[in-house]
């Protein structure tokens, strides 16, 4: 027993001085270890006394009740919610309660109140903790009034226990006092101290990490992207905040051992010879001794040393498998290979999300752990404007500082992904080469391509779906490529933001199937609407032209999305919904899970039947169907108290999509199923689904089998007891004709 206390001791006290744990949570444990104390000290006060049962007993349930409930509070990480329901109930049942079975005024009830008042005025903030002073007042004024007109519903003591209530409040409420002022105080040095320690840490990580990326600019930001990427996945399989900033500060210092290999091999554009790549394979090692040094943090260590270990036991330097490759590394590693992925190196450019994913799921249980792997697939399914990548970042002309073009779209910029938020672009603009004065005319392509570059070559056009818009020159001309309709208004009209000839600032937006930009100069704006071939397509805009320097480039992304009826339409919306409809409304999903159909109540024997057929623009496995399991109080996707619980996907994937929830996928591949290029053409040409649903208590299992591919997926909710529901959802794929039958 006394053991158990020990530790109890030592785990609160653990969570008191935690740095990585909020101050006011902190604070809250804190406050609440000490008021549990001062309530179980006054219930023998309270014995000593002969106080009526009735006080001691509300005493005594009080005490159990704040105990129980702050245990849970803390184990579950709900102290935030913790900190208003306690207050509330402090405020309108303990201290009335107190009130009215402790003397009233004039038992100790007063010095008892202040607890109300210390408790609000250190645990909450801003104007909650406003009004809850308020209502702690009026609560106390309501109480004294009440009490003097209506004295039979106080419970009274005689003169000395009133006296002795009053002392023994005065007493513990003062130690409360103190503890909370000298442990705050020490808690608040503490955490400046510790402020202090992380910045400086920081600062020496970065100087780190700039120095091992000053040896290659192609590799400039891959430590900052894969620490990032790192944090993502540590917080996506539910890790604490203490473990997510581990993990992160670790992939930061990944690849600290560059330092001590040569320049040359680490900037080398061709392949590397049998002894240049034993040589780099030396640089974990390295990067753990360098580490091992900061005995503060003993996990950096882990990160740069085992980051390079395989799943499957065929990695380096000491060939670990599975779980004997710790944790940390195996984060790391899948993050890492992501980056390298999708950055541009010397001997290429960024591969393309889709590949990308599709090389993490060939690795999935050989190089990379399955469990973060499946979650770094999650990330890249919902990174819809491919933010993760390295292209997510300012446009930076493709590594260099300026853009010098010559002859027409010689050089030609990365691609600007446009989207539903508005991007701003600024530049300048001036002559160069040939003609040195008024030819120089700068352009903008209005392209689709897996990669975000321009192509030419067929091949390239081929392998990387490009697909040009049209485009745009800054004197007001267009040509329209594969666009529907391109539509320009130039008004001539001088900008007052626009101080100099030469100076450009671009306003870029996508909306469904209609782009808009807006090209803002010293003398001229120019506004151009692009009605795109369809809703699922994206748009990118690159910069060339001809004769002309772009220089000073810089991009910034809005943080809210314009409203869907921003730009004028100008063609008519394309639709692939226009077939039957039955039970509930068609819908058509142009990206991923980007619209659902209506919900619809699951109980046992539910079966829902449609019509699917993939998009024109679809190209992958998983465009295809999903099934959406979730709860809300109007059975509406994201409507009033919406939770997404899971979801499961028609190729046989699936998401749990929350923590309460655990999905367990069955995936079977029937002789039918003749490979995923004809699973695609399957799609493509359209088919009939039905997806049925078992219930039991809290397990809902979803069956479908189609094209050879039989997926039964059972989703384990716990403690969600309002009504499930499920809807069609999808990626790229038209649902039509929806009919919903019960037994």
């Amino acid at each position: 027993m006394l053991e158990k206390i020990r530790k109890f001791r030592k785990r609160i006290h653990e969570l008191i001085y935690d740095p990585a744990i909020d101050i006011k949570d902190r604070s809250f444990i804190l406050f609440s270890v000490a008021v549990l104390i001062a309530l179980f000290v006054a219930i023998p006060c309270g014995l000593i006394m002969k106080e009526p049962p009735i006080a001691t007993l509300s005493t005594l349930l009080g005490a159990v009740f704040f105990t129980i409930y702050v245990i849970f509070s803390i184990s579950r990480k709900r102290i935030a919610r913790a900190r208003i329901v306690i207050s509330l109930i402090l405020v309108f049942v303990f201290l009335p309660g107190m009130f009215f079975t402790n003397g009233g005024a004039e038992g100790g009830t007063p010095v008892w109140l202040l607890l109300g008042t210390l408790y609000i005025s250190m645990i909450l903030e801003g104007r909650f903790r406003v009004v809850m002073l308020v209502l702690n007042a009026l609560v106390s004024l309501i109480c004294w009034i009440f009490g003097y007109f209506n004295p039979e519903y106080i419970v009274r003591y005689t003169r000395g226990g009133n006296f002795f209530d009053s002392f023994a409040g005065l007493l513990i409420v003062s130690v409360i006092v103190y503890v909370l002022i000298a442990f705050r105080s020490n808690l608040l040095r503490k955490e400046e101290e510790f402020r202090n320690a992380k910045r400086l840490f920081e600062q020496t990580a970065v100087a780190l990490v700039n120095a091992i990326d000053a040896k290659d600019e192609y590799t400039r930001g891959h430590s900052a992207r894969v620490a990032e990427y790192s944090r993502k996945l540590a917080e996506a399989n539910s890790k604490s905040q203490r473990e997510c900033e581990e993990v992160y500060y670790a992939a930061l210092l990944h690849d600290v051992g560059k330092i001590g290999i040569p320049e040359s091999i680490i900037t080398k554009n061709g392949k590397l010879t049998k002894e240049e790549y034993a040589t780099i394979k030396q640089h974990p090692a390295f990067g753990a001794q360098i580490l091992q040094s900061i005995t503060e943090f003993p996990y950096l260590s882990i990160g740069a040393q085992g980051h390079h270990e395989r799943y499957d036991g065929k990695g380096y330097p000491y060939g670990l498998k599975g779980s004997d490759i710790p944790e940390l590394a195996r984060i790391i590693s899948v993050a890492d290979a992501y980056d390298a992925m999708s950055s541009k190196r010397s001997y290429r450019d960024p591969i393309p999300q889709q590949i990308v994913r599709e090389e993490i799921v060939k690795g999935t249980g050989t190089q990379f752990d399955p469990v973060y792997a499946r979650l770094m697939l999650h990330l890249i399914d919902v990174d819809t404007e491919y933010e993760m990548s390295e292209r997510g970042e300012a446009l930076d002309l493709d590594g260099k500082n300026e853009l010098l073009i010559d002859e027409y779209r010689s050089e030609i910029s990365e691609g600007i992904l446009m989207g539903s938020c508005m991007m701003t672009v600024r530049m300048k603009i001036s002559p160069y080469g040939k003609a040195a004065g008024a030819a120089s005319v700068p352009s903008l392509i209005i392209f689709d391509s897996l990669d975000g570059y321009v192509h030419e070559g067929e091949k390239e056009i081929k392998d990387l779906n490009y697909y040009e818009y049209g485009e745009i020159w800054l004197d007001g001309r267009t040509h329209t490529g594969g666009a529907r309709k391109i539509r320009a208004e130039v008004t001539k009209t001088p900008s007052s933001e626009i101080e100099k000839d030469g100076e450009y600032r671009i306003e870029a937006v996508k909306i469904k199937d209609h782009a808009m930009l807006r090209i803002v100069g010293k003398k001229q704006t120019i506004e151009v609407i692009i009605a795109l071939p369809d809703c699922s397509r994206y748009a990118y805009i690159a910069l060339t032209g001809e004769h002309c320097r772009i220089s000073d480039v810089s991009s910034e992304k809005a943080e809210e999305e314009c409203p869907q009826d921003y730009i004028p339409r100008i063609a008519e919306e394309i639709s692939y919904i226009k077939g039957p409809v039955g039970d509930v409304p068609n819908v058509q999903i142009d990206g991923y899970r980007s619209d659902a159909s209506d919900g619809v109540e699951i109980k046992d024997g539910l079966a829902i039947s449609f019509h699917a057929m993939s998009l024109p623009t679809a190209r992958l496995v998983w465009h295809c169907p999903f099934v959406d399991v979730f709860s809300s109080d109007d059975g509406k996707v994201n409507g009033e108290n919406y939770r997404d619980l899971a979801f499961v996907r028609f190729d046989g994937e699936g998401w749990q999509c929350d923590p309460d929830c655990d999905l367990k996928l069955s995936v079977t591949t029937r002789e039918s199923f003749e490979g995923w290029d004809a699973w695609k053409e399957f799609n493509r040409q359209g088919f009939d689904a039905t997806v049925s649903f078992k219930v039991e208590e809290d397990k809902i299992t979803v069956i479908t089998e189609n094209a050879g591919i039989a997926v039964r997926s059972t989703v384990i909710i716990n403690g969600i007891n309002k009504p499930r529901y499920a809807s069609i959802t999808g990626d790229q794929i038209a649902i039509t004709d929806i009919h919903v039958k019960y037994p």
